[in-house]
């Protein structure tokens, strides 16, 4: 009698466990995805095991994108629309996360794996106050050199020194303006070596989330023309930035051109 008194539910278990299943897969894939970063800023795991972790959790996320549409076929066919919203919401949530390293992979695939970056090749400007915190890095302290310049041109040539006829001290102003705006930590700003002219600020940028560590030096120097600004983007581990350095030194230069107007 018991039995008979219970509603018949079109399917049984199955778009229920789909659902289920796919909600499992995307909160493995999520949380994955998401420690991978801090756990290597924290110096919990290494580099190698939070790019396994982040490919995992991609690869997790490609399954529950599967097992929401599944949900969505099986569901829909017996007429159960909670669990046809449950697998929808997974799919599209699963996707989304997909989209990221995707992103990052076709990125790699479209850039030179080059991960020091300047606008003065010939010349490139030094790091002196972050000079010792580069050399406990991987990455050298000097421009790698001609290899390095040859790739840059092709890749980015749009990449040049910018000319402000503006007096020096109001770009020095609007330059560390810029970097404290950045969040970059200033190591130092003082006189280059090489001409008098010149002064030269060092800085270092800490992406949130692997808490990666690029160091920035932006040279100015007066000529008869006006303050010419140089700068240069290295990364201190990897050897692909992934476009970043260009792409930090870029909105940099167009930034601080709008300050001075």
């Amino acid at each position: 009698m018991s039995s008979l008194s219970q509603p018949y539910r079109r399917g049984g278990k199955w778009p229920a466990l789909c659902a289920w299943l796919a909600v499992i897969a995307l909160m493995t894939a999520s949380s994955l995805m998401a420690v991978s970063g801090p756990a290597f800023r924290m110096e919990w795991i290494a580099l190698g095991d939070a790019f396994s972790w982040l490919r995992m959790g991609a690869q997790l996320a490609a399954v529950a994108a599967i097992l929401g549409i599944l949900t969505i076929i099986v569901a829909g066919l017996c007429k159960r629309w909670g669990a046809v919203l449950t697998g929808a919401v997974a799919a599209v949530v699963a996707v989304t996360m997909i989209a990221m390293p995707v992103q990052m992979q076709q990125r790699a695939q479209t850039v030179p794996p080059i991960h020091d970056i300047t606008t003065d090749m010939d010349n490139p400007p030094a790091f002196v106050a972050l000079a010792r915190a580069r050399e406990e890095a991987p990455n050298a302290v000097d421009y790698p050199g001609i290899d390095t310049a040859r790739q840059q041109q092709v890749a980015y040539p749009m990449l040049q020194p910018i000319t402000l006829t503006v007096p020096m001290a109001q770009v020095q102003t609007a330059t560390r303006d810029l970097i404290a705006a950045r969040g970059w930590k200033l190591a130092e700003a003082s006189p280059a070596t090489l001409e008098e002219t010149a002064i030269t600020l060092e800085a270092t940028a800490t992406t949130r989330w692997f808490g990666f560590k690029d160091d920035v030096v932006v040279r100015l120097t007066d000529t008869s023309d006006g303050v010419r600004v140089d700068m240069r983007s290295a990364s201190r581990l990897g050897k692909s930035d992934l476009g970043t350095n260009a792409e930090r030194i870029q909105d940099f230069l167009e930034d601080l051109q709008h300050a001075v107007r």
